[in-house]
């Protein structure tokens, strides 16, 4: 469809293939296989697995990721201005928003003193980025901060268990894969153990979880087709800057905020994209 309003069309002047590997780190290798083979003008790659599966498949056809992290630390990139080789795309990630996810815990009342990080390893190979920034900021928002990492539903709960006993205790998940396939569990589980908690992405605060603040996800997949347009019309990736976030939305649940017996204050309310009621 967005390639459609830069008058490129499925089936007409461009074929569209389309893999998905549901977070199998198998499917990823295999999906990244079966469309390098297809001889591809371009490729698009959402998040980190599906960026590392197809540059082991090719270091020539250009490569467009969105949602990545930590494009030049993962090595897909050397520099944002100049990406270099034949990858280049839009990052999800913007220091700032870990102060404000910590900030937005400690306006409601009760405050949240402790936090849990919610992280798969594997499919969160950035996560020390966000972990640094988090820990960093910390201490100014009077914020103890623990790391979770977790890899199936039984550690997600054992964490989620283990902070009942805390008083101010609430959770902050980090984006990945792993998180967001594990989502009913995750807002479930938080809901079953009344722990307040902010994500980056609004559906999970559609979902039941009381926050989410970050990027509009949307509007990467728009700016992404602009980068398959140039690339298509002859433009070469090492050519094309990684592009920051740019949009960002806020939205509060306060049917899940009643129900963990929280109060969202005014300010918030006042600045939120959506609020859920």
């Amino acid at each position: 469809m967005l390639l459609t309003c830069l008058n490129w069309r499925d089936g007409g002047n461009v074929s569209i293939d389309w893999r998905w590997a549901g977070g199998d780190p198998a499917l990823f290798q295999r999906h990244a296989a079966e469309v390098v083979a297809l001889a591809p003008e371009a490729l698009v790659a959402e998040a980190s697995p599906s960026v590392e599966a197809l540059r082991r498949q090719t270091n020539t056809i250009p490569i467009v990721f969105l949602i990545v992290t930590d494009p030049v630390g993962q090595g897909f990139v050397e520099s944002l201005a100049r990406p270099g080789g034949n990858i280049t795309g839009f990052s999800n990630y913007d220091p700032p928003m870990s102060g404000k996810w910590l900030g937005m815990l400690r306006e409601i009342t009760p405050p949240v003193a402790r936090v849990a990080v919610l992280y798969n390893p594997a499919t969160a190979p950035y996560a020390g980025l966000y972990l640094r920034t988090i820990e960093d900021i910390a201490p100014a928002f009077g914020v103890a901060v623990q790391t979770a990492p977790v890899k199936d539903d039984a550690e997600i709960e054992a964490v989620m268990a283990g902070l009942t006993g805390e008083q101010g205790a609430g959770v902050l998940v980090l984006p990945d894969t792993f998180t967001r396939l594990h989502r009913d569990t995750i807002v479930a589980l938080a809901a079953r153990y009344r722990l307040p908690a902010v994500y980056p992405l609004r559906y999970f605060a559609a979902s039941g979880w009381l926050m989410s603040y970050g990027i509009e996800i949307e509007d990467l997949f728009r700016r992404s087709a602009g980068y398959v347009d140039r690339l298509l019309n002859g433009a070469k990736a090492s050519d094309l800057p990684v592009q920051q976030p740019t949009k960002f939305t806020l939205v509060i649940n306060l049917k899940t905020a009643k129900a963990l017996g929280v109060t969202v204050p005014l300010v918030l309310l006042g600045i939120a994209d959506e609020v859920i009621d």
